[in-house]
């Protein structure tokens, strides 16, 4: 079977439309179809059935998919050996960040990365839903990604995740606030607090929600906003409490204070998530090693602080 049809199959899969398939592969759609029924004759038996206006795969088809992703990893696994045998982690490579990891993570590991010859990171950022950022994998080769205790939104996807850091999130609050002067809050100390949240879907909610609870009333949400700087002008102003993440806040502000929230699993998860053939490839790990020392450098200076 010739391998590049074999992973038209594998982006069916993962994309779920042959119209899909050929905007990312820059084919039409009628040449991704006639490839998928010549690898059809191949295989001896039907990959793809009708469904409505569109196909999905068969059992088969999804059988011979896992197996396509097998087939990748083993090519870019020899490729990258090559790699290393040549001392040449070259290459570009394309990565999508949320904009608080990248902020606090990508400047640094540009600047690492400079001093290897021919290796290009392109760096973009998006802010999207936790049950987005699995689907990002099939355009970029490394998705920073965030998710909260007990939500694993690529579980079940084979992608590979590298975990770089945990990441506390605390109540931000008015320097002049009356809880400033606490080591820590809890939640019946800020339940009744008017909140700054965010756009529903994102995972700081999951901690207002355990708040909630908690407390046993719904909390007032004033404002919601995804852009921590803003959220961090509307606390300065007096307008409002909200979660903020410790490592990445630029809080540089005296009329901002950060308090630990005890009682509540509240913190998050960052990875970098790749398909598992992306994952073997030189440059990309080169790519991830700089960010798990980033991380591991981030962490390292808030303890000491």
């Amino acid at each position: 079977m010739d391998v590049r049809r074999l992973d038209l199959l594998r982006e069916l899969a993962e994309r779920g439309s042959v119209t899909a398939v050929a905007e990312a592969t820059g084919r039409t759609p009628s040449a991704v179809s006639q490839q998928l029924k010549v690898l059809e004759r191949e295989a001896g038996m039907p990959l793809t059935e009708r469904s409505g206006r569109g196909v999905v795969l068969t059992s088969a088809g999804h059988a011979l998919a896992r197996s396509a992703a097998d087939v990748a990893v083993a090519l870019e696994r020899a490729e990258a050996l090559w790699d290393e045998f040549r001392n040449d982690p070259g290459g570009e490579v394309t990565l999508v960040t949320f904009p608080t990891a990248g902020q606090m993570l990508l400047p640094h590991v540009l600047t690492e990365l400079a001093a290897i010859d021919d290796l290009v990171l392109h760096c973009s950022d998006l802010d999207p839903g936790l049950d987005e950022f699995p689907d990002l994998t099939n355009d970029h080769d490394i998705v920073l990604a965030h998710t909260m205790p007990g939500l694993l939104s690529w579980g079940g996807r084979g992608l590979t995740a590298v975990e770089l850091m945990h990441e506390p999130l605390d109540v931000g609050l008015p320097a002049d606030h009356r809880l400033a002067g606490r080591s820590y809050v809890t939640a019946a100390d800020v339940a009744d607090e008017l909140w700054l949240g965010v756009p529903p879907g994102l995972p700081f909610e999951r901690v207002l929600h355990e708040i909630e609870q908690q407390a046993g009333h719904r909390v007032r949400i004033g404002q919601r906003f995804s852009d921590l700087r803003v959220i961090e002008a509307f606390i300065a102003a007096g307008h409002g409490v909200a979660l903020v993440p410790r490592f990445t806040s630029g809080n540089a502000s005296p009329d901002v204070v950060l308090k630990p929230l005890r009682g509540i699993a509240a913190e998050r998860t960052i990875v970098a998530l790749m398909r598992p053939d992306v994952a073997e490839r030189l440059a990309v790990r080169t790519v991830v090693d700089a960010l798990v020392r980033r991380a591991a450098q981030v962490q390292a200076e808030h303890a000491a602080a």
